[in-house]
């Protein structure tokens, strides 16, 4: 939906929009195929339990959903009625998320599934326009997500004690560029935020990508080590840091994989 979305507000090719209004029909407002507004079953682990608030860390696309909705309001085929169905699904979604016990418990997770469930209470408050719920989100995030979350020298130690270290840190690194990007629809700064000590987006940033370098090792563990997940996060500390030092960094992963990422799109250089 995303991509269409994206290509349909680029080149103005109405078949991408009536496409991704088909899809995002099925999916939230055809109430014979449509989601209901809940994870109640996220995760669910038969015989222990139904449901768990890490399943929610699963809807974080969630995120883009709202990007999607936006760039199709130009479109005849996104007509008022759907926009309004758009709205009433996402309204009860952010209820649910605040409301229930499996949203509650994944609000207080002092890692990567706590900067997601930011994101998507953010990114649903201001499309349904609940802008002191985004604000009121957003600034809490300082303390509740980078402050706690990440160490002066920019390491994210919740996320170094995975097994996947490298792909985690960089996944809460995406979540806190996120709200970031959402922090400048309301007058919220987190890129330039830092602790006293030091603690910020960009430090996180830092701290990682030098692992562009083919000769760099990671010395954390790590499964599946990919270099060329670097790619959206360097593509945007480029643009939004004025630094061309993250531009280098991206010369050095393999030329196909940076041509081929999406981000190229969103954030030219």
């Amino acid at each position: 939906m995303q991509m269409l979305a994206v290509a349909y507000y680029l080149i103005d090719e109405e078949a991408y929009a009536q496409h991704a209004v088909k899809l995002l029909r099925a999916w939230f407002l055809d109430p014979a195929t449509r989601m209901n507004p809940n994870l109640n079953y996220g995760q669910g682990v038969p015989g222990r339990c139904d449901g768990r608030g890490t399943g929610i860390i699963d809807t974080v696309a969630f995120v883009r959903l709202v990007d999607v909705a936006a760039l199709l309001e130009s479109s005849a085929a996104w007509t008022a009625e759907d926009r309004q169905g758009m709205i009433a699904w996402c309204e009860a979604y952010l209820k649910w998320l605040r409301t229930d016990k499996l949203g509650k418990d994944e609000s207080r997770a002092p890692n990567n599934h706590g900067t997601w469930y930011d994101a998507q209470i953010t990114a649903l408050a201001l499309y349904v326009g609940q802008q002191d719920l985004a604000r009121g989100t957003l600034e809490a995030s300082k303390h509740r997500r980078i402050d706690m979350q990440i160490e002066p020298d920019g390491s994210q130690p919740r996320e170094l004690a995975r097994t996947k270290s490298f792909g985690y840190s960089l996944f809460n690194i995406n979540g806190l560029f996120t709200l970031a990007n959402l922090g400048e629809h309301i007058g919220v700064d987190l890129w330039h935020y830092h602790s006293q000590d030091g603690r910020s987006i960009r430090t996180a940033l830092d701290f990682i990508a030098p692992y562009a370098a083919p000769e760099k090792k990671w010395p954390h563990p790590e499964l599946h080590f990919g270099r060329s997940a670097l790619v959206p996060l360097l593509q945007q500390g480029a643009v939004v840091y004025g630094d061309p030092g993250y531009r280098q960094l991206l010369e050095l992963l393999p030329a196909a994989d940076v041509a081929a990422n999406r981000s190229r799109l969103l954030y030219p250089w």
